[in-house]
């Protein structure tokens, strides 16, 4: 198993050293923050204020090196502007959470100050671009056959792909809200490490399903389902999950119950 996880790794430099070592890199600072956590009580909304970097940094890695994965497998695409924009805006955003969680300040929903305004509506233009390099990407695995890799796969990298853009833009949604939760401002209940809601709505839940749709459905497909039919069956009621739970939390209802 080890031998395995090593090639993986390496394939990983060997397809796109660039986005390689910058999931690397945030890896690394999810370490450091996970330790902050426990060295550290500053809070931020209930919470330990290192936990959101940590989470970010979590995410950011696996974007990048899904997406570094994928991309090798387009014909004629220059990834070399794609990968200057995953670093460059998801390092910003990376950056400016941690700064904040130092300082024990929201990151998000934080129009306090002029310059916190300006860089979070930064934060949010960050994730819009990146979100619609995705969709492009997505677009053409839509649009291209790839002979050389079995068609379930590409299908499942397909709806992957449309399920991660789709509900990342429900990012805005929680924007506008100017909170995650639904029916309390911003409610944390410390559930583990996700801190999803126990007592009220959490848009959170729908959007981490649904983002995360861009690993595990092609996992699923290539290693379990290796059918284009499963994979697109399963892929519509993923996409029926996430819808669900979104549902569920604009209802104000959490996912999980709080025990009394």
């Amino acid at each position: 198993m080890i031998e395995g996880v090593l090639c993986f790794i390496k394939e990983l430099k060997i397809r796109n050293e660039s986005l390689f070592y910058f999931g690397l890199f945030c890896l690394t600072l999810s370490i450091i923050f996970i330790v902050l956590t426990k060295l550290t009580t500053t809070q931020v909304h209930a919470i330990n204020a290192w936990f959101k970097p940590f989470k970010f940094s979590i995410s950011i890695a696996l974007f990048s090196w899904t997406m570094l994965w994928y991309c090798h497998y387009l014909p004629n695409f220059n990834v070399v502007p794609f990968n200057w924009v995953v670093i460059i805006l998801f390092g910003f955003e990376l950056i400016y959470i941690a700064f904040q969680a130092s300082k024990g300040q929201l990151s998000h929903y934080n129009f306090n100050t002029p310059l916190y305004s300006v860089l979070y509506s930064l934060m949010g233009l960050a994730a819009v671009i990146v979100t619609l390099y995705t969709a492009y990407i997505g677009f053409l695995f839509f649009s291209q056959s790839f002979p050389n890799l079995p068609i379930y796969y590409v299908w499942s990298i397909r709806l992957g792909i449309l399920i991660f853009v789709v509900f990342s833009f429900e990012g805005a949604l929680m924007s506008s809200k100017m909170s995650h939760s639904v029916g309390a401002l911003n409610d944390n209940s410390n559930w583990w490490i996700i801190g999803w809601s126990k007592t009220v709505g959490d848009l959170r839940v729908s959007h981490f399903i649904g983002m995360h749709a861009l690993q595990l459905l092609p996992l699923l497909s290539f290693y379990f389902f290796k059918s284009t039919k499963t994979t697109i069956i399963i892929s519509i009621f993923y996409g029926i999950l996430a819808t669900t739970t979104l549902v569920q939390a604009l209802n104000g209802k959490p996912i999980i119950t709080q025990k009394k």
